[in-house]
């Protein structure tokens, strides 16, 4: 029995057909071209469901599920994306557009960082457990939540916004209008700033710094240099480790999850990243070396993991 995982973003759409070992058997991908209706775009998911299944030889009506990992809001009830703001989406009835494109009664839609969290939670670094969440290092801080074995979404479908929670009252400006949010210090757009204020700094009272060395700057310019032994760089890592530890105790504290797994490019860092955060993890945690602790693990299937957890939706 095959389904279908749709990863739909703000730059390209990702469809993938999924076998019952949860794994991909093939994807195809086009640009998303978002500038355009959401019809056009339904248009080309469509699309590429039909050539993944006729070149795998799969009556698209004997898929257990098509499900879409979209931005924004995604009422799975109803099957409607209730906002997406980089996608021409408003009150949009994605599932029942699909539906009636492939002519099938089996589409299903998920926010695409709860899709993630699902999908490590099935097949990925927290699969066997019941409770567990995903936070993604990428351009922002985005977050999945698993409870007793179901995504969480608030009475609202629009909860698990984990980037959201204020670390640093009045702080950095966030791009959601608030300040000091977690997402304005442990995103890698975070990350790219904190190494740029020191690399101005450095210029300015004249300290050598590898990290002025490189002609642009990236997440891995401070965590280079930190390894070639550039102190400036330490103190970038070390700054962002204590706020991404902040939020990561925030987290297990609220939920005590069996697993947090760190997807995004900054966990590209790998387990040199978890070995940095769980001194003050372990220090700060709510009745910490008491109660089992909760595990920080490397997310597990990267790209993967918004097309396997939006192709096994329930």
């Amino acid at each position: 029995m095959y389904r279908i995982g749709v990863d739909l973003g703000g730059t390209n759409i990702a469809v993938g057909l999924v076998n019952e070992e949860m794994q991909i058997v093939k994807k195809k991908s086009t640009p998303t071209g978002a500038e355009r209706p959401g019809e056009e775009i339904v248009k080309d998911i469509a699309a590429l469901c039909r050539d993944l299944c006729a070149e795998e030889n799969v009556d698209p009506k004997t898929l257990a599920c098509i499900g879409i990992a979209t931005p924004g809001i995604a009422n799975h009830d109803t099957g409607v994306v209730e906002y997406a703001n980089n996608l021409p989406f408003r009150k949009f009835p994605i599932a029942d557009l699909l539906e009636k494109e492939l002519g099938v009664e089996n589409v299903r839609i998920e926010n695409d960082a709860n899709a993630a969290a699902w999908g490590e939670a099935m097949a990925g670094a927290a699969k066997g457990t019941k409770n567990s969440v995903m936070i993604t290092l990428g351009t922002g801080v985005g977050g999945g939540i698993i409870i007793d074995n179901k995504i969480y979404s608030g009475f609202n479908y629009a909860g698990a916004e984990l980037g959201h929670i204020v670390i640093e009252v009045d702080g950095a400006p966030c791009s959601c209008g608030r300040k000091g949010c977690w997402e304005a210090y442990s995103s890698a757009s975070a990350l790219i700033r904190m190494t740029k204020e020191k690399i101005d700094y450095c210029r300015t009272v004249g300290r050598a710094t590898l990290m002025s060395d490189q002609p642009k700057v990236s997440g891995r310019t401070a965590c280079d240099a930190m390894r070639a032994g550039d102190s400036a760089a330490k103190e970038v890592y070390d700054e962002y480790i204590k706020y991404l530890a902040a939020g990561l105790t925030n987290i297990v504290n609220i939920f005590q999850p069996e697993v947090i797994s760190l997807g995004g490019g900054v966990s590209g860092e790998g387990q040199s990243l978890i070995d940095a955060l769980l001194p003050t993890i372990r220090k700060e945690q709510y009745g910490g070396g008491v109660v089992p602790q909760t595990e920080i693990r490397i997310a597990k299937l990267g790209n993967d993991a918004g097309i396997i957890g939006a192709a096994m939706l329930k």
